[in-house]
This record gives C-alpha cells, sequence and structure tokens, in this order.
C-alpha cells in the first residue's frame, strides 16, 4: 500500500480578489502553492504528489521548481469545481495507483500544515478502514442568520457546538473508495468527506489545531506568513 498526494489548483479564488489566482500569490517571497507543496514533499512516506491545474493555467510555467521534478508530476485537468478537479485528478493518476493506495488530498490555499501533524494524520488513519481527515473542535459560539434580511444580517438562533468539528486538509481516502464517492456525489461537494459520508461511511477525524488555516481572505496572507515565520524558528 502506497501513498500519494493531490493538490486541486485550478481555481481562481475569487473571494480574495487579487490580480492572479490565490495559489500563485505572493506569501514570505514564494507562491502560495510552493509552501502547500513542500511540506508533503518532504514526507518520506509520499511516494509522489500530483498537482492540478486548469488546462489554461498559464502562471505554472513562470516559476522555477528546481529539485522537485522527481517528487512532484502536473496534471493539467482541472475541472470547474472542486470535486470535478479532484475527481479529474483520481481518473489521471488511476495508472500509478492500486484501488487500495492512499490519497491525500490537501488544499493549495493551506500553506501551514505543520510536518506534525501531517504526521500524525498518516500514523492514526493508515489502519482506518473508511479514512479520515484533519479537523478542529468548533470552540466559537455558532450564530444562524435569519432569512430576512430586509434590515440587516440578524441572528435567529444559536446552534449548539457539541459534536461539531471544522474539517480541513489533508483528506485521506482509498483511490478506489474516494473515486467512487465522488463520482456518485456530483460536482457540489466541497470536501472529500462529504462525498465518503454519502456512501454512508464515516470518516475518522484526526484533532488538529488553528496553524493548518485556510487563506480565504486577504487578511489572512498576513496571518499565515506570521505562522510559517514560527514554523520555519
Amino acid at each position: 500500500m502506497k501513498y500519494y498526494a493531490l493538490i486541486p489548483a485550478a481555481g481562481s479564488g475569487s473571494r480574495m480578489g487579487g490580480a492572479i489566482e490565490k495559489q500563485y500569490m505572493d506569501l514570505n517571497s514564494v507562491p502560495m502553492i510552493a509552501h502547500a507543496m513542500m511540506v508533503l514533499a518532504r514526507e518520506p512516506r509520499i511516494e509522489k504528489l500530483f498537482v492540478v491545474l486548469s488546462p489554461t493555467d498559464k502562471r505554472w510555467n513562470n516559476y522555477e521548481w528546481q529539485g522537485w521534478e522527481e517528487r512532484i508530476e502536473v496534471l493539467r485537468c482541472g475541472g470547474a469545481t472542486r470535486a470535478e478537479t479532484v475527481l479529474n485528478g483520481l481518473d489521471a493518476i488511476a495508472k500509478v495507483c492500486d484501488a487500495d493506495d492512499w490519497v491525500l488530498v490537501h488544499d493549495a490555499a493551506r500553506p501551514c500544515l505543520p510536518d506534525e501533524l501531517l504526521g500524525k494524520l498518516l500514523d492514526e488513519v493508515a489502519d482506518d478502514p473508511v479514512g479520515g481527515l484533519l479537523a478542529v473542535p468548533v470552540a466559537d459560539t455558532l450564530k444562524r442568520a435569519a432569512a430576512d434580511t430586509a434590515s440587516g444580517i440578524r441572528a435567529e438562533a444559536t446552534v449548539p457546538r457539541a459534536g461539531l468539528w471544522q474539517a480541513q486538509t489533508p483528506q485521506m481516502f482509498r483511490h478506489a473508495t474516494l473515486t467512487e464517492a465522488l463520482r456518485a456525489a456530483g460536482s457540489d461537494m466541497t470536501d472529500e468527506a462529504s462525498a465518503i459520508e454519502r456512501l454512508g461511511l464515516q470518516p475518522r477525524l484526526v484533532e488538529s489545531d488553528s496553524r493548518n488555516l485556510k487563506v480565504t481572505y486577504p487578511q489572512d496572507l498576513e496571518l499565515a506568513g506570521l505562522i510559517l515565520g514560527k514554523l520555519n524558528e
């Protein structure tokens, strides 16, 4: 049984509002996606890292990736949604992956994944019959917004947070199971675990922490830079 990593990087990152795709935004002097790739490439148990780009991506070749050639393969088969991109990537790597091989899907916009959390995920999920993902128990009080927003957005109710977890990546599932799940679920899945759950399976939650943030809004870039600085001390 082998481990492979897959980074879907075909999106535009529209909520960032930048002039270039989010994954290529500068973060501590390198493209953000480079940080996401580095931690996966450092893990010796991962055989190969596949980066799934849009067929029309014109930025990847603007950067120099020396020393990564044997660890990384680029697949230009990204789709219109994350789920399509991941499924297209899984289909493309089927020639090298056995059905029971593990595939770790990781966001290009999660540049601060600590090495120890990646190792913890691999250790805890390696023998799991379903697979699993990094996640964080919800700590904040949650509010549901009212449907009528004529007088501004208003809270309708407080949602109990007991038992709620915030999903992160990597999400780690066997190649055949994840392919089946995504093909059955359709293109609206926002994460791989959701598709697995629709098969009636229960992914394992491996406790992570807030360092593994997803860069979604412009202010997140500054915070990611600070976290990376601490991780690299």
